[in-house]
């Protein structure tokens, strides 16, 4: 039977790996036309699609069986990156069939997100797509796969509360770093960064009476446009080190790849004034040593996601709700897939029910010539329904057990029993 292609998925993520490993696996744009070329080269791959983000890196495959593209995907992960077999014997993860689409999903639902809910990741899955359509890599099958997840991360997004909006981070960090400097009235900041984030922190501190204010970025332009909107200095981010030892809190949130603020950097002689750094970045902006340093006080984002979380009494039933809109999409793909792949014997099981009832139609056909019009449809009508009921249940059955990409042996039992031949396995 056709069709036996199965999906596997292998994965390194934030969950297992260190930040190390994970950089050294990340795919650079420029990378992935190579990835591609070299999977094609590889026995017992088919189709294939990267995930590369800041926290995990994904291959999805199809493949002729679980065993044999473990293999070729894990190939793929060693010998494009340079990584030595033996360290991912710990972190890898692998997912196969309705299990790498659950995983899938999730993650495109910011389930799987060192921050939970974010949205970010849901552009990232369709971008993978993207990039593996443009490169040859991506066929029907993941094609399908991934659009079904991405639809999945909309009706997350759309239909439920899930996650805290930025904003809400951003407070609670402005509450937690006054509580922590005994008060943020008249404190000196220096903010890192000029996207959203940044300027949501700005806006939070000028109301509890913080100031001055010093934006730094890397990309000056950036810098002075959220400065001057927001009544505040700006700096060059050359000269970061010496606004962060002038400063009583910093806040960083940029979408640097490194760590933009080091231990070094806040190592510098303060005469015993405390400073309280402010980590809002996905990956980590901040050096997480920086919290060993006397005097320093580091506040992260996963900190900042538990208090929020312990504290917010809907978010648990959010993400219920999330998770079951999740489960929902995927019994969905499976649907579609078990029957794209059973199509061809439910094809042949109504073709030989047809057949059944022509033949006994015209074996009989001397003894109804004496039917009028009407009556010999209503015959004809009533064997055809009759057949057809016969197999709606066998049709129904193999719908709810058989599995995508597993052995099809209900259908092919079936198939034999009633005498339908049906194409050969690739």
């Amino acid at each position: 039977m056709a069709g036996r292609m199965g999906i596997l998925s292998l994965g390194v993520s934030f969950r297992r790996a260190p930040a190390e490993l994970l950089d050294r696996l990340a795919f650079a744009d420029d990378d992935l036309a190579k990835v591609f070329g070299h999977a094609a080269d590889l026995d017992g791959l088919d189709e294939v699609v990267v995930l590369s983000t800041c926290n995990r890196v994904e291959v999805y495959g199809t493949v002729a069986n679980y065993h044999a593209g473990f293999l070729a995907l894990k190939r793929l992960l060693v010998e494009t990156r340079g990584i030595a077999p033996e360290e991912l014997a710990e972190p890898l993860y692998s997912h196969w069939e309705r299990d790498a689409a659950d995983h899938l999903f999730a993650v495109a639902a910011g389930l799987d997100s060192l921050v939970l809910g974010e949205t970010q990741i849901q552009a990232q899955v369709r971008e993978a797509l993207r990039r593996a359509e443009h490169e040859g890599g991506a066929g029907p099958v993941l094609a399908a796969l991934f659009h079904a997840a991405a639809h999945a991360g909309r009706r997350v997004r759309h239909e439920t509360a899930f996650g805290t909006a930025p904003d809400g981070y951003v407070a609670l960090a402005a509450d937690l770093a006054s509580a922590a400097l005994d008060g943020i009235g008249g404190r000196s900041v220096v903010v890192v960064g000029a996207g959203r984030m940044a300027a949501l922190a700005v806006t939070y501190l000028r109301d509890l009476g913080a100031g001055p204010i010093t934006i730094v970025n890397r990309t000056p332009k950036h810098a002075r446009s959220l400065a001057e909107r927001t009544g505040s200095a700006c700096a060059d981010i050359a000269s970061l080190r010496d606004e962060i030892a002038a400063a009583d809190l910093i806040v960083s949130a940029t979408g640097a790849a490194g760590h933009v603020v080091r231990r070094s950097d806040v190592e510098l002689p303060r005469e015993g004034r405390p400073l309280v750094v402010v980590d809002l970045a996905v990956p980590r902006d901040v050096e997480p040593s920086c919290a060993t340093v006397a005097g320093v006080h580091l506040i992260d984002i996963v900190t900042l996601r538990e208090r929020v979380e312990a504290h917010t009494p809907e978010t648990a039933e959010q993400i219920a709700l999330a998770h079951e809109l999740v489960a929902q999409e995927v019994r969905r793909w499976t649907a579609r897939r078990r029957g794209d792949e059973l199509a061809p014997l439910i094809t042949a099981l109504r073709a030989r029910g047809d057949d059944v009832v022509r033949a006994e139609l015209q074996r009989w056909s001397s003894r109804l010539v004496s039917l009028s019009p009407a009556e010999r449809e209503a015959v004809e009508a009533v064997a055809r329904g009759v057949a057809a009921k016969l197999l709606h249940d066998p049709i129904v059955a193999l719908k709810e057990h058989g599995e995508p990409g597993s052995d099809r042996a209900h259908a092919r039992l079936l198939a034999e029993l009633l005498g339908i031949d049906l194409p050969a396995d690739p």
